[in-house]
């Protein structure tokens, strides 16, 4: 599975090619299954462009999407950093009228339990969302652990070899406790794509997008998320 993460927290002054609207995340989700995406994590926005828990702001991304890309399951984020407070967030949850298909939900995160649960209840998937061996000691420890989706490895150091010691070490755990789920590996910025060479070696699901950087394996910046897909596509086939 490639999944395209279209914008994250990244805005038009990243790049004017970063979807905000729910049109112009349609449009781009479109783009992207074209190029060879088979799924998509995005971060839905309010009027002035603010990544938003509001339940007409997530409804209004998810329907432009699903209508531009039927059938194509659709994830959003969770992260604390949209809203800080665990009750607000949760509330805001609770008042989403449309749902998406799963959620990103971050271990390292002090209500993780709590959102899962929710989620759970629901009836929306659930992404593990691990950044440390930490998150996944945390993680194999929960009732709920084989409840989720999927487990989603995403490694944050930059430099290569801190990045592949840290992926290993979390899939070591799993590992370990003999985890089943299906498992999606992903880096950020200067570890991109070579998280994206580990997964595909792995015989892992992997993500590309915006919210993961904006340039192409030989450096040049991509002019679109589309673009960064074909380029994953590519990769994968070699």
């Amino acid at each position: 599975m490639l999944q395209a993460c279209l914008n994250g927290f990244r805005g038009h002054d990243y790049s004017p090619a970063v979807p905000l609207t729910p049109e112009a995340l349609a449009l781009d989700a479109a783009a992207c299954l074209a190029a060879g995406a088979n799924e998509f994590h995005v971060h839905p926005r309010n009027a002035g462009g603010l990544e938003s828990f509001a339940a007409e702001d997530i409804g209004a991304a998810l329907k432009a999407i699903r209508a531009g890309v039927p059938g194509v399951r659709v994830g959003i984020s969770t992260r604390e950093g949209i809203m800080a407070d665990p009750a607000a967030r949760q509330r805001a949850f609770q008042a989403w009228q449309v749902l998406p298909d799963y959620v990103s939900v971050n271990l390292s995160e002090v209500d993780a339990l709590e959102v899962i649960q929710l989620m759970l209840k629901r009836g929306i998937g659930i992404e593990a969302g691990l950044a440390s061996v930490a998150d996944v000691e945390r993680y194999v420890a929960l009732p709920e652990a084989g409840s989720c989706l999927r487990i989603l490895i995403e490694i944050e150091e930059q430099e290569r070899a801190a990045a592949l010691r840290v992926a290993h070490g979390i899939i070591a755990v799993l590992d370990r406790a003999g985890s089943k789920l299906p498992r999606q590996l992903h880096g950020f910025d200067q570890s991109k794509w070579v998280i994206h060479a580990e997964a595909l070696r792995l015989g892992l699901d992997q993500r590309i997008g915006f919210e993961d950087g904006g340039f192409l394996p030989d450096g040049r910046a991509a002019q679109s998320n589309a673009e960064l897909i074909a380029a994953a596509v590519k990769r994968g086939a070699t």
